[in-house]
């Protein structure tokens, strides 16, 4: 598995080396957003580059979670795993389409 914890810290170590933000934290929040944004755009018109726009979004993410203390990858172990037991049920769209919906439990509220 990767090592997502030292990817933060080269993360940031790039963003220091190059100058880039690592003080404006919801400006990054934009620019990871915008970085999806792109990747749909992408996606959504048959063009490459979908997943090199994914890599920007990771990036952004991760030097945010570098900044902000948090161990992305502790976090995603432990999100994989809560979201193994939640229960859901499936429900049709006004439009035919599949939708699930969270069944909140006493063990997953």
């Amino acid at each position: 598995m990767i090592d997502l914890k030292e990817l933060q810290k080269e993360v940031m170590r790039n963003k220091l080396e190059h100058g880039f933000n690592t003080t404006n934290t919801a400006e990054e929040f934009c620019r990871a957003y915008e970085e999806l944004s792109e990747a749909f755009s992408k996606y959504n018109k048959g063009q490459p580059g979908v997943a090199e726009e994914f890599a920007d979004v990771m990036i952004f993410i991760l030097g945010m979670c570098e900044k902000l203390g948090f161990d992305l990858e502790k976090e995603v172990v432990r999100k994989i795993e809560i979201n193994k037991h939640r229960k859901y049920r499936k429900e049709k769209s006004p439009e035919g389409k599949d939708v699930f919906i969270r069944i909140r439990t006493p063990e997953d509220p």
